[in-house]
């Protein structure tokens, strides 16, 4: 299984970013995705994640609002779409899979203690 995250790059405050996560090895059907990030001296913490049976989604609070999950089943990807971006969104991003079975659950897992599998991370930078 390989999740390969993109799209982070430097960016202004009060801009935006989609970072996509490319799944490969295993479907996007019942398991769950996660965004996570970590910034430099700080632990990981979770983002969003999004359900891949029903669409379920969940986000942070300090992220809610400026951010949207997506996931296409057919190209086997998740997306998160930013807005708004803040200096402390800077962070490493990373994808990860909870591969337990989501159907009808209505939710998704925020504790990354819960994740199967881990993409590389993009860099996100925000700066004034």
């Amino acid at each position: 299984v390989q999740l390969q995250a993109s799209g982070g790059g430097v960016v202004k405050t009060g801009g935006s970013l989609r970072l996509s996560c490319s799944v490969s090895g295993l479907r996007l059907n019942f398991n769950a995705i996660g965004w996570f990030r970590q910034a430099p001296g700080k632990e990981r913490e979770w983002v969003s994640c999004i359900s891949a049976s029903d669409g379920a989604t969940d986000y942070a609070h300090s992220v809610k609002d400026r951010v949207t999950i997506s996931i296409d089943n057919a190209k086997n990807t998740v997306d998160l779409h930013m807005n708004s971006l803040k200096f402390e969104d800077t962070a490493v991003y990373y994808c990860a899979i909870d591969n337990s079975i989501y159907i009808g659950t209505g939710n998704c897992p925020s504790s990354l203690h819960r994740y199967h599998y881990w993409g590389q991370g993009t860099q996100v930078t925000v700066s004034s």
